[in-house]
C-alpha cells in the first residue's frame, strides 16, 4: 500500500475579552485608543510594590464561553507565572494558566477542544527608523486562549473553525474579535502523518486509541503572524506543500519543531525560532493571586440557561422555521440587523414561498443597496412588511418592488403611497390588459409566425412590450397567459 501524507492541524486562538479595565489592574481596556502608552497604570507596568487584582468580568466571560462550547468548567482554578523575557512584557513574566485552566474539553463546529484558559495580553512593538518602540496600552488586557485537539485535517476546516469561534465570541458579547485590530489572533500547529491508513481510518483511530494517534503525528511547526482567516488557510496550504515536498524528496529530517511566521505579501512561511515547550517557561502558581472556586462564585446552571441563542442553534431554527437557502441562513447568522428585519417580516407572512421571497429581498436587494449607497439605511420594519404584503397580494411586480425598496432605504416613505405616485400598482385586470395584448399581436405578425412555428421564447418579447407600454405595471404572469390564450386561439 502507498503511504499517505495526512495533514493534522491544531489551532491556538487568542481573543481579547470585552471588559472596562485590564485583567489585573484598573487601567482602561480600550482597543480603539490610538495614542501610545495612555492606558497604563503602576500595576500594568509592574512597578515595585504593586499587586494584581483579578477582573471578575473576564472570569465570567470565560465561564460563559466554556458553557457555550459544552466544556467542563473547573471548580478549582489558579493563575500561573509563565516566565520569559520580551521587551513588551513589563514584568518579565506573563500571568497565565497552566495545570488548572478554567475550561477543559468541549467542541465547536465539529472540532474537539483541549482547553480554554485566561491570561493577560502583552504590549505591542513598533519597529521604525532602525529602532523599536513599545506601546503598553495592550499590556494586561484580558486574553482568552483556546486550544483545539489536533483533529483538523484541511486548511478549509481550520479557517471555518476560526470563523465559527469569532461568531460565537461576538454572540456571547465576550469579544468583538476583530482580526484587523488584533483582537483575535490565530496560530496554526501543523504536521503530516505518514500512514497507510485512509483519512477516515485516521479519524476513527483518534477516537478509539488517542495515544496511538498522537504517536503517529509528524514533527509539527507553529505558524504565527496570521491576520485573516483567508491567510490562515493559505498558511496551512503552504506548510502542507512545504513539508510534503521535503518528505517526498527524502529530506523529512529537515522538518524541525519550530515557530514560523506567515509572510502574507510573499505567500510563504519563514522560520523564526525553535519552538519552546512548557519546561522552558518554568511555570509556577502566582503567589500574589488567590485560588478560585468557580462553582461557588457562579451559578453555572443559571448562566447556562441565560446564554443567548448561539450560531449553530440559530441555523437549525432557520432551517426548521423558514426553509430558506443555506446561503441566506449564513448571511442572517452573520448579520444581526438583517436577521432581525427578516424575522419581523416573516412573522407577518403566511407562506413558505413568501419566506423565500422576503429572504431574497433582504439578502440580495437590500444588502446590495446598503453596499452601493452609503446614505442608505435599513427601512422601517412596518414599511418592509407592507412592501412584502403588496408583493404577496400581487399589487407589485418584482421590478416595482425593487424600485420602492431602494426609495425606502434611502429616504423612507409608505410603499403604498410610493407605488401609487409612481404608477407601479400592478394591473391584475385581464380585460384591461386584453386590448393591449391584442394590439401588440396585431402589430407584430412576424413574431407571431415564429411562435406558431414553435419558438415559444418569443413570449418574452411580447411580455416585454406590454411591460414597456404599461411602465412595468402589468402583471407579467397574467400577461403571458393572455398571450398564450390569444396566440393559440
Amino acid at each position: 500500500m502507498s503511504t499517505n501524507l495526512i495533514p493534522v492541524i491544531g489551532i491556538e486562538v487568542h481573543a481579547e475579552l470585552k471588559t472596562n479595565t485590564k485583567m489585573f489592574s484598573r487601567a482602561k481596556n480600550d482597543p480603539d485608543e490610538s495614542r501610545p502608552n495612555v492606558n497604563i497604570d503602576p500595576v500594568s507596568m509592574a512597578h515595585p510594590g504593586t499587586l494584581p487584582v483579578i477582573n471578575k468580568k473576564a472570569v465570567e466571560h470565560m465561564v460563559r464561553i466554556g458553557l457555550a462550547v459544552n466544556g467542563t468548567v473547573a471548580n478549582f482554578t489558579e493563575f500561573d507565572r509563565k516566565n520569559y523575557f520580551y521587551p513588551d512584557i513589563p514584568k518579565g513574566y506573563q500571568i497565565s494558566q497552566y495545570k488548572h485552566p478554567i475550561v477543559k474539553g468541549g467542541s465547536l463546529a465539529g472540532v474537539l477542544l483541549t482547553r480554554v484558559h485566561l491570561e493577560e495580553d502583552t504590549g505591542t512593538s513598533k519597529h521604525e527608523d532602525g529602532g523599536s518602540l513599545i506601546d503598553f496600552n495592550r499590556a494586561g488586557v484580558p486574553l482568552m486562549e483556546l486550544v483545539t485537539e489536533p483533529v483538523i485535517h484541511s486548511p478549509q476546516q481550520a479557517a471555518q473553525f476560526g470563523r465559527e469561534l469569532q461568531l460565537l465570541l461576538q454572540y456571547l458579547d465576550a469579544s468583538d474579535a476583530q482580526m484587523e485590530k488584533g483582537e483575535l489572533r490565530i496560530e496554526i500547529n501543523l504536521s503530516l502523518m505518514e500512514t497507510d491508513m485512509s483519512l477516515d481510518e485516521v479519524k476513527a483511530l483518534y477516537h478509539s486509541d488517542r495515544d496511538r494517534y498522537m504517536s503517529l503525528l509528524g514533527t509539527k511547526t507553529e505558524v504565527k503572524n496570521i491576520n485573516s482567516f483567508k491567510a490562515a488557510e493559505k498558511a496551512a496550504h503552504y506548510e502542507i506543500e512545504r513539508m510534503s515536498a521535503l518528505i517526498r524528496a527524502g529530506r523529512g529530517d529537515e522538518i524541525v519543531q519550530e515557530t514560523r511566521g506567515w509572510d502574507d505579501a510573499r505567500g510563504i512561511t519563514i522560520s523564526q525560532r525553535s519552538k519552546e515547550n512548557a519546561a522552558d517557561y518554568r511555570y509556577f502558581p502566582d503567589p500574589d493571586l488567590p485560588k478560585l472556586y468557580l462553582h461557588e462564585l457562579f451559578d453555572l446552571e443559571s448562566m447556562k440557561q441565560a446564554l443567548p441563542e448561539l450560531p449553530a442553534s440559530k441555523r437549525d431554527r432557520y432551517r426548521a422555521a423558514y426553509g430558506i437557502s443555506e446561503e441566506a441562513i449564513e448571511i442572517f447568522v452573520n448579520h444581526h440587523e438583517l436577521a432581525h428585519v427578516f424575522e419581523q417580516v416573516a412573522e407577518a407572512l403566511s407562506s413558505a414561498d413568501m419566506y423565500h421571497t422576503a429572504s431574497n429581498y433582504v439578502t440580495s436587494d437590500l444588502m446590495g443597496i446598503l453596499k452601493e449607497d452609503k446614505g442608505a439605511r435599513i427601512p422601517d420594519i412596518a414599511s418592509f412588511v407592507e412592501l412584502m404584503k403588496m408583493i404577496e397580494a400581487k399589487e407589485l411586480n418584482s421590478r416595482g418592488a425593487k424600485d420602492i425598496l431602494r426609495i425606502l432605504a434611502i429616504q423612507g416613505g409608505s410603499p403604498q403611497d410610493l407605488a401609487q405616485s409612481l404608477g407601479l400598482i400592478q394591473n391584475n385586470d385581464p380585460e384591461a390588459l386584453r386590448g393591449l395584448v391584442t394590439q401588440i399581436i396585431t402589430d407584430n405578425p412576424s413574431v407571431v409566425q415564429k411562435f406558431k412555428d414553435g419558438d415559444h421564447n418569443v413570449l418574452k418579447f411580447f411580455v416585454g412590450q406590454v411591460m414597456k407600454e404599461t411602465k412595468g405595471s402589468a402583471n407579467p404572469e397574467l400577461t403571458e397567459s393572455l398571450f398564450k390564450e390569444l396566440l393559440n386561439a
